[in-house]
């Protein structure tokens, strides 16, 4: 199998893993709060990342030279982003927010196939412009309107695909469990200032309620799902990465229908053709997409 098929199957597994996050989240959230739902949950995760790293012998590598640059810039601008995003979340909605955040598509677009060496053949170029427009037809709430918080969200949109290529360089040395364990452990002290700045403290009750939900975010969302996303941006690129990034709000409209009774609007089924279009033409070959 082609490392590039490998890597567009990797994200349609994320996708329908990731998916599932809004979902358990109205449950963990309402219980002990978005930040700490997100920092409890990471806090799984690194244990996982960790224990899996000295399994494998690979403690090394966190201490891996050629890597340690690389290492350390993904550390930042994955931080600096989630921080953005949460505090753009505290003067805008979560609506606002899941347009704006998936704009890195945009912003990637530009920084490596626009600017940069990266290069789409133009069927797929039309794909990931169909997927696009058929994600922000799902996404974007009825009443949008911008302020300072999207603003803030938009900066955060436009880091992203940095911290995508500083991954992406440092799956070149180091595992994406290595890669995973480093950046988490790192970004926990960070995590857990703002929960403390921003949230209550959740009681013991809230936290006995909430954790079967914490437990599947942070081994599958924030665990599985995270190596699957390293592992596709070592196989594909960037801008194919971000585009694909459209899946995870199908999936979520269609478990949702079926766990939470929620139905979806016309808008949303009318963004899901463009999406099921795009996605085909992204993964097409290139040398099929020019036939």
């Amino acid at each position: 199998m082609q490392e590039e098929r490998k890597g567009e199957i990797y994200m349609l597994l994320l996708s329908l893993i990731e998916s599932w996050f809004p979902i358990l989240s109205l449950f963990s959230i309402p219980l002990i709060g978005a930040i700490y739902s997100y920092t409890f949950a990471i806090v799984i995760a690194t244990v996982i990342f960790l224990a899996l790293v000295v399994y494998q012998k690979k403690v090394p590598e966190l201490f891996q030279k050629n890597a340690r640059k690389d290492l350390l810039l993904t550390t930042l601008f994955i931080n600096l982003l989630f921080v953005l995003v949460f505090i753009g979340l505290q003067y805008t909605t979560a609506g606002n927010m899941a347009v704006i955040i998936f704009l890195q598509l945009l912003f990637a677009y530009l920084y490596f196939n626009v600017f940069g060496s990266d290069r789409l053949s133009p069927m797929q170029t039309a794909g990931a412009a169909l997927m696009g427009v058929g994600a922000l037809t799902v996404l974007i709430p009825d009443d949008l309107s911008f302020n300072r918080g999207d603003l803030i969200i938009l900066i955060s949109a436009a880091i992203a695909p940095f911290a995508n290529l500083y991954q992406k360089r440092a799956r070149s040395f180091v595992s994406s469990e290595t890669i995973l364990a480093f950046r988490n452990v790192i970004a926990l002290p960070a995590v857990f200032a703002l929960a403390y700045l921003f949230e209550p403290l959740p009681t013991q009750e809230n936290l006995v309620k909430a954790a079967p939900y914490i437990l599947i975010i942070g081994f599958l969302v924030f665990g599985l799902a995270k190596v699957l996303w390293i592992e596709a941006l070592h196989r594909i690129s960037i801008t194919k990465v971000s585009a694909m990034l459209a899946l995870p709000p199908l999936f979520t409209l269609v478990f949702a229908y079926f766990t939470l009774d929620e139905v979806p609007g016309i808008r949303q089924m009318l963004g899901i053709i463009p999406i099921l279009i795009g996605g085909y033409l992204i993964t097409r070959p290139a040398k099929e997409a020019h036939v």
